[in-house]
């Protein structure tokens, strides 16, 4: 069961397994665009159910949270500093798993504290946004061109919310449920994640890590994935036929279980 309660203004999802465990407690943390919602339906209730307590915020300015009025202006150090103060509250020390924008927010987070461990699923690199924004504007400009009308503020529709986040077919209503969600994202952490606040790699915690990518992403295409696995010295686990939402493709169990066998791994 998903329960849902405001930390210092930060809407919080919980899911907890039955009973007592000693498996990590996982904390999700969504991409752009979006929120702590778009783990609740898949992610969360799978992890918890194979003991796992999930939680997952909404950064401030998304979802549920404040500060939506300021959203333009808000950095990766504040979506750093929400991770931050909502383990402190919850008294969690968790593993770490990211989503697109919230794998940068990780990374950036192993800055400044440690962490028992960390996934980073379809994540920005450490290298920034350039290369995929290029790689997207050459694939699929007119997607490009889309994206971008989206951070203006601008509306879209299902179609292109499909062709950017889905390689398999797509329910059309869940589609349109994702649109009535989605929303606007911050122009100053697109370009902290552009060039401007890029990981530090001599200055982060090193905790065991997963990197997970799709072999049709078109916003995080896979190359870029495994260029983060090889930054980090780890394999890459590149999904097939699946797209940039892989919490939501029909074969997402498929990703579920190559994070499950990692989180089993990392038990003494």
């Amino acid at each position: 069961m998903i329960a849902t309660q405001d930390i210092g203004g930060l809407e919080v999802f919980s899911c907890l397994p039955n009973g007592n465990t000693d498996k990590p407690a996982l904390l999700f943390i969504h991409g752009a665009f979006a929120g702590g919602w778009m783990w609740t339906e898949t992610f969360m209730p799978h992890f918890a159910a194979a003991g796992h307590p999930c939680y997952a915020l909404s950064l401030r300015g998304h979802g549920g949270s404040q500060g939506h009025e300021q959203i333009n202006w808000l950095s990766i150090a504040d979506y750093v500093d929400d991770v931050r103060s909502v383990i402190d509250a919850l008294a969690i020390d968790p593993v770490l798993l990211g989503h697109s924008m919230g794998g940068f927010v990780v990374q950036k987070y192993l800055e400044r504290y440690p962490a028992p461990a960390a996934a980073l699923l379809c994540s920005v690199p450490p290298q920034g946004l350039i290369a995929a924004q290029f790689h997207l504007m050459l694939q699929k400009p007119e997607l490009f061109l889309e994206i971008n009308r989206i951070l203006a503020g601008n509306y879209t529709d299902t179609d292109t919310l499909r062709d950017a986040l889905f390689a398999g077919e797509a329910d059309p209503a869940m589609l349109a449920i994702w649109l009535g969600k989605m929303q606007n994202e911050s122009q100053r952490a697109i370009w902290d994640m552009s060039m401007f606040n890029l990981p530090n790699l001599y200055h982060m915690h090193r905790p065991p890590m997963l990197i997970v990518g799709a072999d049709q992403d078109a916003l995080v295409p896979a190359f870029l994935v495994q260029t983060t696995a090889h930054t980090y010295g780890q394999p890459s686990h590149i999904l097939h036929n699946m797209g940039h939402a892989i919490t939501h493709e029909k074969e997402w169990p498929r990703a579920a279980a190559i994070i499950q066998t990692w989180l089993d791994g990392l038990r003494p």
